[in-house]
């Protein structure tokens, strides 16, 4: 990641700001009960240069870093979280690309990539393998010098609808021991071969669409592996984590401020017994541990956001940030549903959203069970009995 320096930086959020407040503010509702596609935001998306964001500026992008990346998904998911999913899939397919490709598929790609003409996303899942990657199943067997065949299922991949292509992780030695050697990442645009199977409905995250990816005897050039060579894909993968639970912690710390924000103003207005409900002791002692759960949150993650921007490895601290973050998110959420009572499980009330959309950021990008055990393994071995 390049730098930018702080005018340039406050210019560009406050660009955000004001597309957040005056764009997607006034539309949420109408796109996310309806679990409809934005395409208008979309398109104000790629104007605003954010399906370029982390891609260099030698390609095309904006070449921000990720504290600065950070801000501005923390921004944007205090208010909707779901859309940050639709530029941040599609930059994790990026950064594989422009990390590990060789410099003709960079110069293919990535161009089209920071535009957004092409779109897509990063696709792991599959319906046995989560979390554990290496279970995968999907196989992709070499037909001659310059072609390969893929066949397999993916699941809840985000952008698998509406998206255009996809870094795909498959096994290209089914055989392999260790199994991490035997898998590889492919660049998979959609062709003959490539069906998109169901849309798969969610509790929240609505608009960005989860789907099925199924292939067929998919044939693909030979020069759309990752690098161009075989069992890499785990290692590519795992490369990309880090900045993939930064992600995610600043989606938390958007969900947990925005569920601040909407308590504080509601305690201030809604009045009981003759005051505001703030003043009430049980209603502010929730108000002080919400804002310093939000706090925490936004600290841990752009400590990690430092640390990946300074090249050292931070798979700790991202570790530490998405597991904090994400519960922060799930906690001030409900804390703020029960701040606002019965208005807070009404549709008609924001906080409803942030309530459904918080708990995916405990479990998006590794679960915070596997966190604990990543912290916990990176911990004791900087921190060694001498």
């Amino acid at each position: 990641m390049t730098g930018i320096d702080k005018a340039d930086e406050a210019q560009l959020l406050a660009t955000i700001d004001r597309w957040i407040e005056r764009e997607v503010a006034p539309r949420v509702k109408e796109f996310d009960h309806a679990d409809k596609w934005p395409a208008e935001i979309v398109e104000q998306m790629k104007e605003l240069g954010l399906f370029g964001a982390t891609i260099s500026p030698e390609y095309g992008g904006l070449g921000l870093p990720a504290r600065t990346y950070a801000e501005i998904v923390m921004r944007v998911s205090s208010v909707w979280m779901a859309i940050t999913g639709i530029f941040n899939s599609h930059l994790m397919l990026a950064l594989a690309v422009e990390k590990f490709g060789t410099e003709r598929q960079k110069q293919q790609w990535l161009p089209k990539f920071a535009t957004g003409e092409i779109r897509g996303g990063l696709a792991l899942t599959e319906p046995d393998a989560g979390t554990d990657l290496q279970s995968i199943r999907m196989v992709a067997r070499r037909d001659g010098n310059d072609c390969y065949v893929i066949n397999g299922t993916k699941t809840w991949i985000s952008n698998g609808i509406e998206g255009h292509c996809f870094a795909m992780l498959v096994k290209t030695d089914p055989q392999a021991n260790p199994r991490h050697t035997g898998m590889s990442l492919f660049i998979t645009p959609k062709g003959p071969g490539f069906k998109v199977g169901r849309k798969l409905e969610k509790l929240g995250y609505h608009s960005i669409d989860s789907g099925e990816l199924v292939f067929e005897d998919y044939r693909i050039p030979a020069d759309h592996l990752i690098g161009e060579v075989e069992g890499k894909g785990f290692a590519q993968v795992a490369g990309g984590l880090e900045l993939g639970r930064i992600n995610v912690a600043a989606r938390g710390v958007g969900i947990a401020e925005g569920a601040l924000r909407l308590a504080t103003s509601y305690a201030q207005m809604r009045k009981t017994f003759g005051k505001p409900i703030w003043e009430h002791q049980a209603i502010a002692l929730k108000i002080g541990e919400m804002a310093t759960r939000a706090r925490a949150a936004r600290l841990l993650t752009l400590d990690a956001a430092d640390i990946f921007d300074r090249g050292e490895r931070c798979d700790m601290e991202a570790g530490m940030a998405k597991y904090f973050s994400s519960e922060a998110a799930l906690e001030n959420s409900i804390e703020s549903m029960r701040i606002h009572g019965a208005y807070g499980y009404s549709k008609e009330y924001d906080i409803e959203r942030l309530y459904r959309d918080a708990p995916l950021t405990c479990i998006g990008e590794g679960t915070n069970e596997m966190q604990r055990l990543i912290i916990a393994r990176q911990w004791v071995r900087r921190n060694p009995v001498s």
